[in-house]
């Protein structure tokens, strides 16, 4: 893959050694915490940690049998009763529009952590007729976020994190063909493409609401369910080396929750709570301020097209 390899694979218990550890002694009680994907992996992970230390936690998960099942645990294992579902397929613009709405209307949200991803490996179209990985990653990661920043302005330290991947550093961002029409389609690019997206968006947006600390992260490579259905073969070569969950979700919860992060300057990207390159040395990965612009243009128009 060709990205830095040691510093990518594991490299958390080097990285953990500069950590402060009272970083994350915080009692995060009357602050609300929405997490998309937040049954499984990463977000699950990131929910408990939040749940652990007193925190409001929405849950938005596609499966309620999963769902809820994960919130029991997480209730059971911080005793902390302010976890909730809502029900919601980030793939369909429409419901990720509806429930963004309906939520501003009745609910609190103090921090978004966008963690929902999916990878498939086939070419595949939604009931609204877009690329299942772009509707996911891409665009209901906008709708969701632009839905909700009227309502984060309204309250005290409002964040929005977004899970990225260290994969997009391989990716120059291609706006012309956002949901792979043409050549052949290989997922784990789409996916790749779908990550730097994200990071584009991050530094739009921070830099046109200012009111809003935005940031995106690497996790690292983690062990999680993703990783074992959608890269079976990366996952068997790799186990021994991937990171936990925990571990995964460290610098989100760090992002989330911590007054340290919001020192930092908004838009970055970051990987073990330090902001990193968003690029490789010497790459030609970077897009110009216009195709930058014509992302966030183009994904407005399909927001628009969808929205209640």
């Amino acid at each position: 893959t060709g990205l830095g390899l040691h510093s990518v694979w594991s490299g958390y218990e080097a990285a953990a050694k500069h950590f402060a550890p009272a970083d994350l002694d915080v009692n995060l009680s009357g602050r609300s915490f929405m997490i998309t994907g937040a049954n499984s992996g990463i977000g699950k992970a990131t929910a408990q940690e939040i749940a652990n230390r007193g925190g409001i936690v929405h849950m938005v998960c596609r499966n309620k049998g999963r769902a809820d099942a994960a919130k029991d645990e997480i209730v059971e294992r911080s005793k902390n009763q302010n976890v909730h579902v809502h029900i919601v397929d980030m793939s369909s613009a429409r419901q990720v529009w509806e429930f963004a709405q309906s939520f501003s209307q009745n609910d609190t949200v103090h921090v978004l952590i966008n963690n929902a991803g999916c990878m498939v490996n086939q070419r595949e179209l939604t009931e609204e007729g877009l690329e299942k990985n772009f509707a996911t990653n891409t665009l209901g990661t906008y709708i969701l976020t632009t839905a909700l920043i009227p309502a984060l302005k309204k309250v005290e330290d409002p964040r929005v994190v977004t899970v990225s991947s260290g994969g997009m550093l391989t990716q120059k961002l291609n706006v012309g063909d956002l949901q792979f029409e043409k050549g052949t389609f290989d997922g784990t690019m789409a996916y790749a493409q779908n990550k730097r997206q994200q990071v584009i968006l991050t530094e739009r947006w921070a830099s046109q609401h200012k009111e809003v600390h935005f940031s995106s992260m690497h996790p690292g490579w983690a062990d999680t369910p993703a990783v074992q259905l959608s890269m079976p073969s990366f996952h068997a070569k790799m186990q021994a080396k991937l990171r936990t969950e925990a571990m995964g979700a460290d610098t989100v919860v760090w992002l989330a929750a911590s007054p340290a992060a919001v020192k930092q300057p908004s838009g970055l990207f970051f990987q073990d709570r330090t902001a990193v390159a968003t690029h490789l040395p010497l790459a030609s990965s970077r897009s110009t301020p216009q195709e930058d612009e014509k992302l966030q243009a183009v994904l407005e128009e399909f927001a628009l097209k969808f929205k209640p």
